[in-house]
């Protein structure tokens, strides 16, 4: 129904940025909300961002807010995730996914793609 391609990440040291994009084909008219997760190994999958298509509304886990922005281009069916002061600790697998209208979870899921940062 909607497909999701992640790209963007990289190797990139700390302090640095880097910006991912969440390409969507198919049924892109019922998306809801788009959201970035991200899973680091040996550690549970965790909420990055969300913006509701709609209205672009935001939202950002307390531990990128004021680093990371999330933003969408209708025209290309893109969600962005815009990462500053890149630290260690964001080191992970980025996921982008999508809750649909009527929906409660995130139900479509892209392939991922890996962010590290070097000390």
């Amino acid at each position: 129904q909607v497909q999701l391609v992640e790209s963007g990440g990289g190797l990139v040291q700390a302090g640095g940025s880097l910006r991912l994009s969440c390409a969507a084909s198919g049924r892109t008219s019922s998306m809801h909300i788009v959201g970035w997760f991200r899973r680091a190994p040996g550690k549970e999958r965790e909420f990055v961002a969300g913006i509701m298509m709609s209205g672009g509304s935001t939202n950002y886990a307390d531990s990128v807010k004021g680093r990371f922005t999330i933003s969408r281009d209708n025209a290309k069916n893109t969600v962005y995730l815009q990462m500053n002061s890149l630290k260690p600790e964001d080191t992970a697998a980025y996921y982008c996914a999508v809750r649909l209208f009527r929906g409660v979870d995130y139900d479509y899921w892209g392939q991922g793609t890996q962010v590290t940062v070097s000390s």
